[in-house]
């Protein structure tokens, strides 16, 4: 099917200002529940409107998740990867996920609902969201071997499954957060942060 999203500044503007709105959305319904027409309403356009922007909801979808990138990037890993190399830098990493997971663009949270929504229907969304969780657990895993390297934490330090675990409190907090409105969810996640780094800590 041939690109017929618009071009030109005010087309950008309006896909960008969808995009921001369909990320809100997506964090209240998941992207499979977001609908098209609740979108359109709330951008204050028609569904064809809407479709001239994005072909099909997939697209749509996708769009969303490469925006939800885009905003990780530059509120977590670009900031977190001017900290010192291993201990400080992993540290960034976990404070400044949950800060992005708050933020009021909700970027974090769609892709936590997409996780759930896709993760055993095959194709483009579903590829997409696995590339994306996957890539974050890689990044802590590769921020592990660094502090390894720097002879931070212990040479034995199995670093992918530090992944595994920086991801699994990222997915604690997020439900005790959101679904059972504990209020100490951030105080719980931060220890559970501080136990996974000192117990990979290398003595001496």
């Amino acid at each position: 099917m041939p690109d017929t999203t618009p071009t030109g500044t005010k087309g950008q503007k309006t896909r960008e200002e969808i995009l921001r709105l369909a990320l809100k959305l997506a964090c209240t319904t998941g992207l499979e529940g977001m609908s098209i027409g609740a979108l359109a309403t709330m951008a204050g356009m028609s569904k064809s409107g809407l479709y001239a922007h994005f072909s099909s909801k997939e697209a749509l979808q996708c769009a969303v998740l490469d925006a939800a990138k885009e905003r990780f990037v530059k509120a977590v890993l670009i900031p977190a990867f001017q900290a010192p190399r291993g201990i400080p830098r992993i540290e960034q990493l976990c404070i400044l996920w949950t800060k992005w997971e708050d933020e009021k663009s909700k970027a974090g949270c769609s892709l936590m609902a997409a996780a759930t929504d896709f993760d055993d229907r095959p194709g483009p969304v579903h590829d997409k969201v696995a590339a994306m969780i996957d890539e974050i657990i890689n990044t802590f895993s590769r921020a592990a071997e660094i502090a390894v390297a720097e002879g931070q934490f212990s040479a034995d330090v199995d670093t992918r499954q530090f992944g595994y675990e920086a991801w699994g409190i990222l997915l604690a907090r997020q439900q005790l957060r959101r679904l059972l409105k504990a209020k100490d969810a951030d105080s719980l996640a931060m220890q559970a942060y501080t136990s996974l780094i000192d117990r990979s800590r290398a003595s001496g």
